[in-house]
């Protein structure tokens, strides 16, 4: 992890305004969401953007070809069941599972490396990342929290061939504090 920095958050809206514009669509939201949003938090040198959209995108689509002139490629999971890839955690049974799956882009560019979530509207997580987010810009205390849960999850996960129990451990934090 490193040192919150700056010029990400302007990289983010950079990309965010390119996506808007590429895609063609007002109804959809637009965020960056994860650490680099957050001021003051450490966090890796990933920029993580989020979606919220009406219906997911097909593979294979004019949607993927679209990201794709921006640099963002389909992401695999590491595993069968690599966190987060194809769908999020179910937190309410109530909701239907169909609106717990997701789309995940990543943009290897060295200078600007990004994720890209897109959620479907009416699942709760396109909110819940935004509010997330909020709360750690606001509370130092959860902040700080927070940034001492990702640094032993990096520690512990720091020879891991992969990102996914990581992953799952600092979603543990996440979901204890929703």
């Amino acid at each position: 992890m490193e040192e919150h920095d700056p010029r990400l958050p302007v990289a983010a809206r950079r990309l965010l305004d390119r996506l808007r514009v590429y895609l063609h669509e007002q109804s959809w939201t637009y965020d960056h969401i994860g650490s680099t949003a957050v001021p003051g938090l450490r966090a890796k040198r990933f920029i993580d953007l989020q979606l919220g959209v009406t219906a997911l995108p097909n593979h294979d689509s004019a949607f993927d070809r679209t990201v794709a002139a921006l640099g963002f490629r389909v992401a695999k999971g590491a595993r069968p069941d690599s966190p987060g890839v194809d769908r999020d955690w179910n937190t309410d049974p109530a909701i239907a599972p169909d609106l717990y799956r997701k789309r995940l882009y990543v943009r290897p560019d060295p200078a600007e490396p990004a994720i890209l979530h897109v959620r479907r509207l009416g699942s709760p997580w396109p909110e819940a990342t935004v509010r997330f987010r909020d709360r750690l810009r606001a509370d130092p205390a959860v902040r700080s929290a927070y940034e001492t849960a990702k640094a032993r999850a990096a520690e512990a996960h720091a020879d891991d061939d992969d990102y996914d129990d990581y992953t799952r451990a600092k979603s543990d934090f996440f979901r204890s504090t929703r």
